[in-house]
């Protein structure tokens, strides 16, 4: 009885460590995708920004969105199966804001091209998120958003950093 209670507090610890060591990695490569992750903006589409249920959040959507929707139509049309999650290639312009290319078909990169996953959601196509929530009472510093900043790691994920206003400035407080 005395060493099954040992191995109890063994098999307690031994997992609680684990826990924490997964628990710090994802962090840690977090933190990396934000400081390493490539600069990319993409157009927001309008949407209606505050929620009274919830709190102040601007509900998100972007171009982008639209396009791969409309990428995505077109070859469900020609007989393409419909792709539940996939990349896309976007060309980004001298300010690092993606235009719509096509969607991945394993061709080589160009130099102005960059990979982006997307994930198709309750039938619409989301990038990181479909929210930016922000302080209470702050929605006047948010509503001028047209873009939004993310950070691309080398698989293509993003994740969403900042709101910007038509001229690419920083709305809010903080910045990466």
């Amino acid at each position: 009885m005395m060493l099954s209670a040992k191995w109890s507090r063994v098999v307690i610890i031994v997992t609680t460590l684990l826990i924490l060591a997964v628990v710090n990695w994802a962090i840690w490569e977090k933190e990396r995708h934000l400081a390493e992750g490539d600069i990319v903006y993409l157009e927001l589409a309008p949407v209606d920004p505050r929620s009274l249920m919830q709190g102040d959040y601007m509900a998100l959507n972007f171009e982008l969105s639209n396009a791969i929707q409309r990428a995505l139509r077109q070859h469900h049309e020609e007989g393409t199966p419909k792709a539940k999650n996939g990349d896309v290639i976007v060309r980004l312009d001298e300010q690092r804001i993606a235009h719509f290319q096509r969607l991945d078909d394993g061709t080589s990169l160009a130099d102005d091209e960059q990979q982006l996953r997307y994930r198709i959601r309750n039938g619409q196509v989301r990038f990181a998120t479909d929210a930016f929530f922000f302080q209470e009472g702050h929605v006047e510093r948010y509503e001028p958003a047209r873009y939004g900043r993310f950070r691309i790691n080398e698989d293509g994920e993003p994740l969403l950093v900042s709101l910007h206003d038509s001229e690419l400035n920083l709305l809010g407080a903080s910045a990466r």
